[in-house]
């Protein structure tokens, strides 16, 4: 199993996956990063419309922290969509850059769809500004630029969140600073029987497991394309 996963996976991902931990504590990565919290909260903000609820604002500051303040909805749903949402969104962007030959359309996509959350529930400067330049840069990139430069582009960002997701519920359940994180309030308001960390490891394996299967179907690209050659 271990062999196939990684006969799946070309050199172009062992390179991304080089250069992002190179880049990981660099202003390069910084933008990406921010917009990995972005998602973060608005997956909260999803999981609460989803369950009945609304968002009210969606804060992000340029320490790599952020709140969703949400009305209604399930809070335990609420609470959990952080972490596992950015992973899924990681996850969606990374099959379909990989897989799929939409990467301009995708790229215009996400950027509308930024610009248009940042905007109606962007609650502080910092949010507003970033969120309607890098949207805006994602249009730019989707409208003018090849396909290669997308799909590498959404590779990275893909990657970037499901790799963040991993290191940011290590870093919250090992923070001792008192300050809340989405495993520490879930722990306090709903599930007091269930300590902080546990919530966090649970959190951890499933993104963990989630990103290799991420990568799995995303690299299965080369094969699937041979199978079909012999087919032809």
């Amino acid at each position: 199993m271990l062999k196939t996963f990684f006969k799946r996976l070309d050199i172009s991902w062992i390179v991304t996956f080089i250069a992002i931990g190179a880049l990981w504590n660099t202003p390069v990565a910084y933008p990406l990063k921010i917009f990995v919290v972005f998602m973060h909260e608005v997956s909260h903000g999803l999981a609460a419309i989803a369950t009945g609820g609304n968002i009210i604002e969606i804060q992000v500051v340029p320490q790599q922290g952020g709140h969703a303040i949400t009305l209604g909805g399930s809070r335990f749903w609420t609470l959990t969509a952080g972490y596992l949402g950015s992973l899924i969104w990681g996850g969606l962007i990374l099959v379909l850059a990989a897989r799929t030959h939409l990467d301009k359309f995708l790229s215009i996509v996400i950027g509308v769809g930024m610009i248009a959350a940042t905007i109606i529930y962007g609650g502080n400067w910092f949010i507003r500004i970033f969120g309607i330049a890098f949207g805006g840069g994602l249009v730019i990139v989707g409208w003018l630029l090849p396909e290669s430069i997308n799909d590498w582009l959404l590779r990275v960002i893909g990657f970037t969140s499901c790799l963040y997701a991993i290191l940011d519920i290590k870093s919250d359940i090992l923070d001792r600073s008192g300050m809340p994180s989405d495993a520490r309030m879930l722990h306090d308001e709903l599930t007091p029987y269930i300590p902080t960390i546990v919530w966090g490891v649970i959190w951890i394996l499933i993104a963990v497991i989630g990103t290799i299967f991420f990568l799995y179907i995303a690299g299965g690209e080369e094969e699937e394309e041979e199978n079909l050659d012999e087919l032809v």
